[in-house]
């Protein structure tokens, strides 16, 4: 392969592609080639905006360029399908979050990638945000003493009636599976894998057919304790979406400042300027791209997004069943799902 750039695909070609066409303008390693949609008009305007060709299927663009990687968009139902059909062509894949809507097919994924040799990797744009990568080296110097609380919000009103998020047969759920799969892995990414989870509804506010307000409670292995607000009805109106507690003081990731303050001090300490989304795509674009490569180590593994599938698994069957809910173990590729009386 040439180290000039890593040539792209694009699997479909919606509001969440249109970030990724940002962040391939502005890479100096990715190159986007192709975009793939069954709207042929939604796929040709994209790719007349990055200067590349387009298709009406995945299967044409994979047949007509010589991709070394690919970037799948589409809604969850679809992605085992086509992942398994370019990590078989031994094509690295990107998926969009979640990995799958099953356990079993994210396992599936991962099997093929591993035998196939290439890689495959979730997307989870909130680990490339630079004020996150920040919090965790503060958090992990210890300067906040030993971590008690994590809390995370993703609060906004949302108008859902009409969109595949709020299809359960096209994404899997409600907003426990579209914006829960951010916020359980955000955990992941501090705490470390976790053990067991438990999840309260709040009302439903918009008549849909899955949950669009719910609170998460998960524990890792050693007993801290995380909060997690989700919903598409409400607006907490927060300048933070992630607030760690420690013993000796509090770290806060916000959307336009990001900070921390030791409990000796009565002065917060700023550390970054808030959420970039074109900043955090192009990270993870150029990771993945240099992962290829070689180059450096991946910062999402087809662990994680396992992982991350199976603590959105435990977190509905924790819901349904109103009680703790272990959450399986896949940090070596072991399922075990047990359930916490």
């Amino acid at each position: 392969m040439s180290k000039q750039t890593v040539k792209f695909g694009l699997v479909g070609a919606g509001g969440i592609a249109q970030a990724y066409a940002q962040a391939f303008e502005k890479s100096a390693v990715a190159e986007l080639m192709g975009v793939a949609d069954v709207r042929s008009e939604a796929a040709a305007a994209m790719a007349e905006s990055a200067g590349c060709q387009s298709f009406t299927s995945y299967e044409a663009m994979a047949e007509a360029l010589d991709l070394d990687a690919v970037v799948i968009c589409t809604p969850p139902v679809t992605h085992r399908e086509i992942g398994v059909y370019f990590l078989r062509r031994q094509i690295h894949v990107l998926c969009e979050k979640p990995l799958s809507i099953k356990g079993e097919d994210a396992r599936a994924m991962r099997t093929v990638a591993q035998e196939a040799g290439v890689i495959l990797t979730m997307a989870s744009k909130f680990r490339y945000v630079d004020d996150v990568i920040k919090a965790k080296s503060i958090v992990e110097s210890g300067i906040l003493g030993q971590i008690v609380l994590f809390e995370n919000a993703f609060t906004a009103r949302v108008d859902m009636a009409n969109r595949w998020n709020a299809n359960p047969a096209i994404s899997g759920g409600g907003v426990l599976i579209d914006n829960g799969t951010h916020s359980l892995d955000i955990m992941r990414y501090f705490l470390g894998p976790l053990a067991e989870v438990q999840v309260v509804e709040g009302k439903r506010i918009q008549g849909l057919p899955v949950e669009d307000t719910v609170r998460i409670f998960a524990k890792n292995h050693s007993g801290i304790m995380g909060n997690i607000d989700l919903s598409w009805s409400i607006n907490k109106e927060l300048d933070y979406y992630i607030r760690i507690y420690g013993s000796q003081g509090t770290i806060s990731v916000g959307w336009k400042e990001s900070k921390y303050r030791q409990s000796s001090s009565s002065e917060w300490i700023v550390f970054g300027q808030g959420y970039n989304k074109v900043q955090a795509f192009g990270s993870q674009i150029d990771n993945f791209s240099r992962a290829i490569w070689g180059q450096e180590t991946l910062l999402i593994t087809a662990d994680d997004g396992v992982a991350s599938v199976d603590a959105v698994e435990a977190a509905y069957r924790a819901l349904y069943q109103s009680r703790w809910t272990a959450i399986a173990s896949s940090e070596n590729g072991v399922a075990a799902n047990l359930a916490v009386a």
